[in-house]
This record gives structure tokens, C-alpha cells and sequence, in this order.
């Protein structure tokens, strides 16, 4: 039977994993309820996080300069740019915090009040200039309350539990961002679209914070060296050579995001040329396809995180993902109509699901240091965050090299990708030998 564990308002329930693992313990099983308000606050905030970066961006950037997409990766390139030199500091910071709320909590709940205030400024911003900023400080918010959740992952989830628990974060990730489209496709008016999603990221946020409610760190967290400007910069690194496992992980990562967003950032740019359509006309084909996708993305990353659990293996369903990816990019590459659109997008949403859930697993079991979670769990985000950076800004350059004449060549785009995937799926694979 499992032990009863207090829960939020003086409530007892199974074990919830709410105090914090020792080293001769570990963290302890996680009990469904807790489960379930993690996974409901990881899908508001990243429908409030992912659908302006899918979406309403591109939109509210279309409204004030028609036809310049490469203001879109500017724009989106800058505030990763941003984050990526916040991220550390963020982490060192939750590391350490002491509060009566726990290390991880305050920043989930700062995190999406700042994101919701920004997503609200956008919605109003009169030029471009306003926007970039409002987005650097949106990105700033949601995604400080995204590397919460998934720190807070890494603090209480055991491994037997990993693969689960990544899979059903994995989907929800991926939900969030297709039910806000659909939201976006028929609130009226710019603020609602904006506004909305944020809103419903800060309540389910909020229900988690309450119900999943952490230990007082005041007396838990340990005591930790002074913060030098030394530490400050080693945190920003790690030694691949020392911790090899972690650093081949890491790089596969990175190469595989990279190939993924080559193939996202633009997407509603790109069904707008294939299929012949205003750019604010596409929300209804994005929304359909992305609808049929969340069964994909269902059963990608449920079925592949619940499996590599229960049959011990991770790297197996890595490649699977990396594989199923480049079906879906090749096709999607060659697609000049609404069905081979779909079928691609299909086949791209349910890759995604797939290898997100399983590697973000194999991430946590190849930590350096668990007691510096937040710090090591901003290094794994990094491996996506930077190529959500840089690929917004490489991918014109690959477009307008292959482009000839007046239409864009997202073909070369989409391809490219492709080879990304791969190579990244052989580099973790091949490489990461101490995790089966």
C-alpha cells in the first residue's frame, strides 16, 4: 500500500512525492493527483507560451508589415536570444531559493503573471518595435513557468515513472498550442486571441501551485556556496568530457531541435503559399489539421513514454522518432494540396511526440547533480532553446539561397530539416551507452 502523504489545505492522499528526495531515497512515486495537476498546468502554459510562436505572432506581425516573414524570425530569434542568457541565472536562482512556497513554485507562478501582462501588451502594441519587446518579455515569463514544471519533474519523479510523466507533459505540450489555433480561430478581436490562452495558463498555473503545493525550502534546501561571478559563468557550461553522457544528449538534442524548427517557425508562412491563402485565412486549415494531430501527438507521446518505461528502453524510441520525422518533412516538402499537407503534419506531430517524451527522460537520468536540478535542467533546455533561436534566423538564409523568382523555396527548408532529425536521433543512439 502507499504511504498517506499531506497534501495542499491539511488533505491526506497516496504519496505524492511533495518532500524532497534524499540522496539514500530518491525521489518517491508520484501519486495521480499531483500527476494530473502537472500535467494541466504544462498544457496552459504551453498553449499560452507556443501559440503566439505557432500563430498570433505571425499574425499581429502580418497585421503591421504584410509579406515580411523575416521580421517574424527576428523577432522570435531575439527573445530566445534573451532567455538563453537568462535561463542559468533562472535556475541557479530557483537552486536557492528559500521561500515558504518551495524552490520551483514562486517562479511558475512570477513566470505567467509576467507572460500574461506581456501577451496582453502585444495584443495592443501600435509597431514592431513595441512587439519584439513585449514578445522578450512574454518569452521570458512563460517560459521561466514552462522550466519550472519540467524542473519540478526532475526534483519528484522517479525513474520507473519518467517516461510516463514526460510522455503525458510531451502531449500536453503539444495540445496546448493546436486548441489555442482553434481558440484563435473563432475569439474576435486581437486582444481575446491574445489574452485568452494567457489567462487560462495562469489559472491552470495556479491550480497546480495550490494543489501540488511544495515543502517550505526555508529549512530543506541546503546551504550553497555565495554566488560569484565565477559560478554565475560556469553556469552557462558544463564539462562534455566529465559528464559525457549528459554532453552526447545533449548535442543530439540540439541537432534534432534544430531540424525542428526549421520546419515549425514558418509553417503558417508556408500553408499560406501552398494552399493559396491570406495569411489569416489559414488558421482554420492550421486548426484542422492540428486537431487530428492531437491524436498523434496522443498516442507519440503516451504510448511511447508508458512503453519505454515498461519495457526499460529509451534510445530505441529516439530513433524512432527521429525516423518518423523525416516522413513527415519529406512529405510535407513535396505537398501542394490540403490532404499531403495533412498527412505530413500528422506524421511531424506525432515524431515530435514521440522523441520529446522519451529523450526529455533520458535527460533526467543522465543529470550531472541532482541537487543543482535547476540549474542542469536549464542546460537541457538550452539544447532546444538555442535552436529555437537560431533557426528562425538561419532559415531565410536557406530560403532565399534556393529560391527562385516569387515563390519561396520551402521545399529546401523542409528537407533540411529532414537530414537535422536524423542526425541527431544517431547521435543520442549511438552514444548514450549508460541509458538503455
Amino acid at each position: 500500500m502507499q504511504d498517506e502523504t499531506p497534501l495542499s489545505g491539511g488533505r491526506t492522499g497516496p504519496a505524492t512525492a511533495l518532500e524532497p528526495p534524499t540522496p539514500a531515497t530518491g525521489p518517491q512515486r508520484v501519486a495521480r493527483g499531483y500527476l494530473f495537476w502537472m500535467v494541466a498546468a504544462n498544457f496552459g502554459v504551453s498553449m499560452a507560451y507556443v501559440l503566439p510562436l505557432t500563430y498570433t505572432l505571425t499574425l499581429r506581425i502580418d497585421q503591421l508589415a504584410p509579406g515580411r516573414e523575416e521580421v517574424l524570425g527576428y523577432v522570435t530569434g531575439i527573445a530566445q536570444a534573451v532567455y538563453l542568457v537568462a535561463s542559468p541565472l533562472l535556475g541557479i536562482w530557483s537552486d536557492r531559493t528559500r521561500s515558504p512556497f518551495g524552490r520551483r513554485q514562486p517562479f511558475l507562478i512570477g513566470g505567467s503573471v509576467l507572460g500574461l501582462l506581456a501577451l496582453t501588451a502585444i495584443s495592443l502594441a501600435p509597431n514592431l518595435l513595441l512587439i519584439g519587446a513585449g514578445w522578450i518579455v512574454a518569452m521570458l515569463g512563460w517560459a521561466t513557468a514552462s522550466q519550472a514544471i519540467l524542473t519540478l519533474q526532475a526534483d519528484r519523479v522517479p525513474e520507473e515513472q519518467r517516461g510516463k510523466v514526460s510522455g503525458l507533459t510531451a502531449v500536453t505540450g503539444q495540445i496546448g498550442p493546436v486548441v489555442g489555433v482553434g481558440l484563435a480561430a473563432v475569439l474576435p478581436g486581437t486582444l481575446l486571441v491574445f489574452v485568452v490562452p494567457g489567462v487560462l495558463g495562469l489559472a491552470l498555473a495556479m491550480t497546480f501551485a495550490v494543489r501540488g503545493a511544495e515543502p517550505d525550502s526555508r529549512t530543506t534546501t541546503r546551504a550553497a556556496e555565495p554566488v560569484s561571478l565565477r559560478r554565475i559563468l560556469a553556469s552557462y557550461v558544463f564539462n562534455p568530457r566529465k559528464h559525457l553522457e549528459f554532453g552526447w544528449n545533449w548535442l543530439g538534442r540540439f541537432v534534432f531541435f534544430m531540424g525542428l524548427y526549421f520546419n515549425t517557425t514558418f509553417s503558417t508562412f508556408f500553408y499560406s503559399q501552398r494552399l493559396d491563402l491570406p495569411v489569416k485565412e489559414v488558421a482554420v486549415a492550421v486548426a484542422t489539421v492540428g486537431m487530428v494531430g492531437i491524436v498523434a501527438a496522443m498516442a507519440g507521446a503516451v504510448g511511447g513514454g508508458f512503453l519505454s518505461d515498461k519495457l526499460g528502453r529509451r534510445r530505441l524510441f529516439t530513433m524512432i522518432g527521429a525516423l518518423l520525422f523525416i516522413c513527415g518533412a519529406v512529405v510535407e516538402a513535396f505537398a501542394y494540396s490540403f490532404p499531403m499537407l495533412f498527412v505530413g503534419s500528422v506524421l511531424m506531430q506525432l515524431a515530435i511526440a514521440v522523441f520529446s517524451s522519451v529523450d526529455q527522460a533520458i535527460a533526467m537520468a543522465v543529470l550531472p547533480d541532482r541537487a543543482e536540478a535547476g540549474r542542469y535542467m536549464a542546460m537541457v533546455a538550452f539544447s532546444q532553446k538555442i535552436p529555437s533561436a537560431l533557426a528562425p534566423l538561419v532559415a531565410p538564409v536557406i530560403i532565399a539561397l534556393s529560391t527562385t523568382g516569387d515563390t519561396k523555396n520551402y521545399t529546401a527548408l523542409y528537407l533540411t530539416g529532414a537530414v537535422f532529425a536524423l542526425v541527431g536521433g544517431l547521435l543520442i543512439v549511438t552514444r548514450v551507452r549508460s541509458v538503455r
